[in-house]
């Protein structure tokens, strides 16, 4: 398995794990709206089930955030090998090992940290459509690009 098989399917996992909790989450409020509902009463009753009711949505947002950051990264090409950094292209830019897919924590793969970012962060900006050895200075830092996949 290559160095991005083995990130796109370590991210789609954890993205994957995350909606699971996150619709746990959704699935024990739901269930503790209606238990309450059958036992209280009154304004403090109405309260409560307003607060479950926002923290559902909050999930619900979080939900949907992870499932449009799955969709990204399962259109990473992991059998591509290409000339110039691109979407789904593993790259080190001096000691920095970067996966140009969706902005997610960091991953750590064969004893080598690697950070998934998105395409629209200003790092990635600069690095996109240069090639191997190629240099770029950003933050008054220079930059060599390595293809790692």
């Amino acid at each position: 398995m290559t160095l991005k098989e083995k990130l796109k399917t370590l991210c789609v996992q954890r993205l994957n794990d995350k909606v699971e909790a996150f619709q746990g989450i959704v699935d024990d409020l739901s269930a503790g709206a209606q238990s309450d509902a059958k036992s209280s009463a009154g304004d403090k009753h109405e309260t409560a089930l307003s607060m479950m009711h926002l923290e559902q949505e909050n999930i619900s947002s979080k939900i949907r955030e992870s499932l449009e950051l799955l969709e990204v990264i399962s259109k990473v090409d992991e059998a591509k090998k290409s000339e110039v950094v691109e979407f789904g292209s593993v790259v080190r830019l001096n000691s920095v090992y970067l996966f140009l897919s969706s902005a997610l924590p960091k991953v750590d793969i064969d004893n080598i940290s690697i950070l998934p970012i998105s395409i629209d962060a200003p790092i990635a900006k600069m690095a996109m459509g240069r090639k191997m050895g190629d240099t770029f200075t950003f933050n008054n830092n220079e930059f060599t690009i390595h293809f790692l996949e």
